[in-house]
């Protein structure tokens, strides 16, 4: 990869804050379109360099947006926009809203909507941040759906059916904000001043974004190779790139880079102890591990492979180095929590392992919520909770974190990656060993014959865990809510990255992405 010299790059640097100093000058200009400036703010995935103005914006928004005519039955746009971009910032705001938009009966939405398509889509990206219960952003995203997937070609112009077809497959809420942001350069012309900003911008902070993660890659392949795992594994899944990509995309603020490198040693380790159980130690050398791992003591690991040694000593060093900075950040000591998360990681392994070597298939109820744990996303949420250091004391934080309580913030997250992955449709996954499966288990329980009837019960079950999942992020209570904001957006950020990994559909997102994360500094800005 070719580097800027020292005056390339001051060049660069000048540029890139002359952008953001002429954008904020703009937005304290009166009559500013503050909602619509957000909008593609978030878009171009640039919320970190206006987070403050975004958060006054807002506010002020939410102050008078009821004390205001907006909400009317001919403009369902700027509703729509209104309540998505308030909810996801946890703002309280009801699916109410909406209730003008209705027929007169009040039970479904009035069919004179269907030819406003911007409001549509905007009705339809809304839908997505329900919770449960919800019933009229139930209908609201059936309606919409219904009429864009029907009408994309034929009442709209032929210029609207690419963007149609697009939001209806990647809701904006669901969907990574990098990809969001590629889609949006390559399909929108700038409309005005600001906006021809925000996208000169945007590449530059893709330019920015590759040389962070060139620069992180290199750090984190030097760790993995000086494990040397993989001499001993050599089918096991050596990734380290990819590994860092969820860290990537969990952790989007480019001042996070010691955070994602960090990040990515225990999501690595997840995959090499997940490929440990599935191809290479016996049973009773699985259950020495375990116990190892759960006493955490170096001197219950005699008598295992050399790998499982080697292994180990990584989930500790790396877990020390986390506590190590926290303690150090914070004054906490996590050791505990942590410690009992790989402990917890492990059992889980063991059970499934246990499962399919006496070939057992377990009830679906039973499988999912051992898989849940067995996913990683528990443990790895747990290790990132501390990382990022916010709320650290927080006892109800650490009660959420040790409960197990699978309608917690983590194991939502974990249901979600669980049911992906369990669809069968792991680009990557080597079917070595034993691969139990929840389709399998349901399809058992309740005599299921037909996989695409299955898979149509997995895919409502996701939806349902992300209403759960939304209250629990975007919720305003602060008793539902023991964590901090950017923990919250990264648990977000992995149900997020799920398809993309996981789903063999959208095998093109996961390229577009690495795209997007291997822009360099090379281009001409």
């Amino acid at each position: 990869m070719a580097k800027f010299c020292a005056q390339e790059k001051e060049c660069f640097r000048v540029k890139y804050e002359q952008i953001l100093e002429k954008l904020r000058s703009l937005i304290n200009q009166d009559g500013f379109d503050s909602l619509s400036f957000i909008d593609v703010v978030q878009q171009l995935a640039l919320e970190h360099h206006f987070s403050e103005e975004i958060r006054i914006m807002l506010r002020e928004h939410h102050r008078h947006f009821f004390q205001r005519t907006h909400i009317t039955p001919d403009n369902l746009y700027t509703v729509c926009l209104s309540f998505r971009l308030l909810r996801q910032a946890g703002f309280p705001i009801t699916q109410d809203v909406f209730k003008c938009f209705m027929n007169k009966n009040g039970n479904e939405f009035d069919e004179d909507l269907r030819e406003d398509m911007e409001g549509l889509l905007a009705l339809y990206e809304a839908s997505h941040l329900d919770f449960e219960g919800e019933q009229i952003l139930d209908k609201a995203a059936t309606f919409s759906a219904r009429i864009l997937s029907t009408n994309s070609v034929g009442i709209f112009e032929d210029q609207h059916d690419q963007p149609v077809k697009y939001t209806l497959q990647n809701p904006r809420h669901k969907t990574m904000a990098r990809l969001v942001a590629k889609n949006f350069l390559e399909k929108n012309v700038p409309k005005n001043e600001w906006t021809i900003l925000l996208q000169d911008l945007a590449r530059m902070d893709q330019a920015v974004v590759g040389s962070l993660f060139h620069d992180e890659v290199l750090q984190v392949v030097k760790w993995w190779d000086g494990l040397e795992l993989t001499k001993e594994l050599e089918s096991a899944r050596d990734q380290p790139k990819k590994w860092h990509m969820w860290s990537m995309s969990v952790l989007q603020d480019p001042t996070m880079s010691w955070h994602r490198i960090l990040l990515t040693k225990p999501v690595s380790l997840v995959y090499i102890v997940d490929d440990i159980f599935d191809i290479y130690g016996t049973m009773d050398q699985l259950e020495l591990f375990t116990n190892a791992i759960k006493r955490w003591e170096i001197f219950d690991s005699e008598g295992l492979p050399n790998y499982m040694k080697t292994c180990f000593e990584a989930i500790q060093e790396t877990t020390q180095e986390i506590i190590d900075i926290v303690y150090q950040n914070h004054g906490f000591d996590p050791s505990n929590i942590l410690k009992r998360s790989w402990g917890e990681l492990f059992d889980a392994f063991l059970t499934e392992a246990k499962w399919f070597g006496n070939g057992h298939l377990a009830k679906a109820d039973e499988y999912l919520s051992n898989g849940i744990v067995s996913s990683g996303v528990p443990m790895v949420l747990t290790h990132l909770f501390f990382i990022l250091g916010d709320n650290v004391w927080s006892e109800e934080a650490h009660r959420v974190l040790s409960n197990g309580d699978h309608n917690n913030i983590l194991y939502l997250v974990g249901m979600i990656l669980r049911l992906f992955d369990d669809l069968g449709s792991a680009q990557d996954e080597q079917c070595y060993g034993n691969d139990g499966s929840y389709v399998e288990c349901y399809m058992k329980d309740f005599e299921v014959s037909s996989h695409a009837v299955a898979k149509k019960h997995v895919m409502k079950k996701v939806s349902e865990t992300w209403k759960k999942l939304n209250k629990r992020a975007l919720s305003s209570s602060s008793s539902s809510n023991p964590f901090s904001e950017s923990f919250r957006n990264a648990c977000l950020n992995v149900a997020r990255m799920v398809p993309v990994i996981y789903d063999k559909g959208r095998k093109n997102d996961l390229l577009a992405l690495a795209q997007c994360f291997e822009s360099t500094l090379n281009e001409d800005e």
